[in-house]
């Protein structure tokens, strides 16, 4: 499916065969077209054998329990069928409604009506139906398109061998807009042939694209764009498809978006495509000018803009250092510079670098000349003249270093874990507002809590959660690497952590795919979407190869997988840090020869082709 970025008006010129609104009252309600409903969408090729299913939605995913390339290829009617190995329909089935679904797509008719379909684990559900044909400029049917609306119903089955069935009438809880519950209708007779266009494709270009498109994700929107000229000319406007990966990626990863250079002659659409399927991701060297000296490790960094900012570190003889290097991404020719900033705080390494409120850099914790730290201290990058200035947080967390931090709503510092003294490893989080005059450190209480870990990762994504991944993390008296996988919604009045896969933790699972080696000190990058992609670590003592593994922690079920990009990856996989610069350029720096740290390597990997 090709993806087209070109700009087009919204008020376009009207499509020949196409019966458009012309100002007066509307033939439906369009007030209920535009209600939320949880809507299945299928579309089925009609000029193939047994007309096989080429796009589902991720609603139809969800409710029936069917991933998409399990069902694509196959006819609709195995919903028929009670489970993924039964061959016949099911005896409740309706005869008489499969017969005339079959009549109606014998002639190119609308279908509307109810039938009985079923998940994948046996549980019964009503469809509410819909099909319409989709018909080529030679008149004859190409595609089919079906609407369902999917209710549970009361059946008692008894239960498919390893499935249980729900008892109760309940309406599925996911959402989804009726794109095309009132799409095209035709209708045929033995005299003539003619198509009478109402529902959707009266509406207004404008309409079309505000009310509705908007809110699809960008995979919709590009299945949306294949059904018909109309959806396609309208799916090329660059206004669109900002709206969506606006609403599909939150307004402030948009505005970032919108700063890179190269992002305006990329297009929406294409930026959409790549960033959705990672297409166009690759490695490569980045050149760069200038020298962080002295040579250091350990250190942090964090992006601010297209700037990458480095702070701190351990330098010769476990020395730790204080002060500050910026590189200018928007450059031609970037260079490390190193900076001159008032009060700087105490020299650290292990520590966590964030970026705050636009243009603030916040450091905390860490291990310097008097052992482990606590302390907050904030810099604004964009102010005339540069000073660090500390927080005195009330009721801060215990000292600490090699824990995890992120920042969420901008504004707000979240701290994870890492190690107190002696050794002891932490499991507690913490929040500090950034926003409020005297900021006030506030521990988010937990029922359970994950293994006490450090040199793990937090990412946020969708909003207001966050994810926990690897580590050096307790099991009883010992410690292990990790590959385990958490989450928390901030969002939520009471939040908890919830074990997504886990050695033998509540309510843990075995996620689909080929999950990474249990590792540390590795690299964590929150995508556009809340996708999460992990490379690098402390593999079992060595240098693991810096394969690239996503995960969607969104998914019903969250399955890990490889994602082969080209270019050559960092020479050494772990002891780096990372920074996202405009949410399409993951810069790695450093990493770990086992002599020697190779600060001076600078890696790039591409998320989108205009950086290239």
């Amino acid at each position: 499916m090709e993806w087209d970025s070109s700009s087009s008006d919204l008020s376009g010129d009207d499509e020949e065969g196409f019966l458009l609104h012309d100002g007066g009252p509307l033939p439906f309600p369009v007030d209920g077209l535009l209600q939320p409903a949880p809507c299945g969408f299928v579309v089925t090729d009609a000029l193939e054998p047994d007309q096989p299913i080429i796009y589902v939605n991720s609603v139809f995913e969800m409710v029936t329990g069917y991933r998409a390339e399990e069902v694509l290829g196959r006819n609709c009617r195995f919903l028929q069928c009670r489970g993924p190995y039964a061959k016949r329909k099911h005896p409740l089935e309706d005869s008489t409604v499969v017969s005339e679904i079959r009549r109606c797509l014998n002639n190119g008719i609308e279908f509307q009506g109810e039938l009985l379909n079923f998940k994948k684990d046996g549980t019964p559900l009503m469809n509410r139906l819909r099909m319409t044909s989709i018909y080529g400029d030679d008149d004859e049917v190409t595609h089919i398109i079906g609407i369902q609306f999917f209710t549970e119903v009361d059946i008692d089955m008894g239960p498919l061998p390893g499935s249980t069935i729900k008892g109760t009438v309940k309406t599925s809880n996911v959402f989804c807009f009726g794109l095309l519950s009132s799409c095209i209708t035709s209708s045929k007779n033995s005299d003539c042939s003619t198509h009478e266009l109402c529902g959707i494709l009266q509406l207004t270009d404008e309409v079309l694209s505000l009310k509705i498109l908007s809110r699809l994700t960008p995979r919709d929107i590009a299945s949306v764009g294949s059904v018909c000229t109309r959806f396609y000319e309208v799916t090329k406007n660059e206004d669109l498809w900002r709206m969506v990966c606006q609403n599909a990626w939150g307004s402030e990863t948009t505005r970032v978006l919108e700063t890179v250079p190269g992002a305006k002659r990329l297009g929406w659409g294409r930026l959409a495509q790549e960033l959705t399927t990672l297409a166009a991701a690759a490695w490569r060297k980045l050149t760069v000018g200038g020298a962080v000296e002295p040579s250091r490790c350990n250190f942090s960094a964090c992006a601010v803009g297209n700037r990458v900012v480095l702070f701190g570190g351990e330098g010769v003889n476990m020395q730790p250092m204080n002060d500050t290097f910026v590189l200018d991404l928007n450059s031609s020719k970037p260079e490390w510079q190193h900076i001159k900033v008032g009060s700087p705080p105490p020299g650290r390494w292990g520590h966590t670098l964030s970026c705050v409120n636009g243009s603030n850099l916040v450091v905390f914790g860490g291990c310097g000349l008097e052992g482990l730290l606590n302390d907050v201290f904030l810099l604004d990058l964009d102010a005339k003249h540069l000073i660090w200035r500390e927080i005195s947080g009330l009721a801060p967390p215990l000292p600490r270093s090699w824990h995890s931090s992120c920042t969420l709503d901008g504004t707000k510092l979240i701290v994870s874990g890492g190690c107190a003294d002696s050794g002891v490893l932490l499991s507690d989080t913490f929040l500090l507002d950034l926003s409020m005059e005297k900021p006030i450190w506030r521990e988010i209480s937990v029922s359970w809590t994950p293994p006490s870990r450090l040199g793990h990762t937090l990412s946020v994504y969708g909003g207001r959660k966050i994810l926990m991944f690897g580590g050096l993390a307790k099991s009883g008296p010992l410690r292990f690497r990790s590959s385990d996988v958490f989450t928390m919604d901030l969002s939520e009045d009471e939040p908890s952590w919830r074990s997504v896969t886990g050695s033998g933790m509540p309510g843990a699972v075995n996620p689909g795919g080929i999950a990474p080696p249990p590792r540390l000190d590795h690299v964590a990058v929150s995508l556009p979407g809340g996708r999460i992609l992990v490379f690098g670590g402390s593999v079992a003592g060595l240098h693991s190869a810096s394969q690239l593994y996503i995960l969607d922690p969104t998914e019903e079920k969250p399955t890990w997988r490889i994602l082969n990009v080209p270019g050559r990856p960092p020479r050494f996989a772990w002891g780096h840090s990372t920074c996202v610069v405009g949410g399409t350029r993951a810069i790695v720096l450093g990493g770990q020869t086992g002599e020697e740290w190779m600060l001076s390597d600078v890696k790039e990997l591409s998320l989108a082709s205009y950086v290239i």
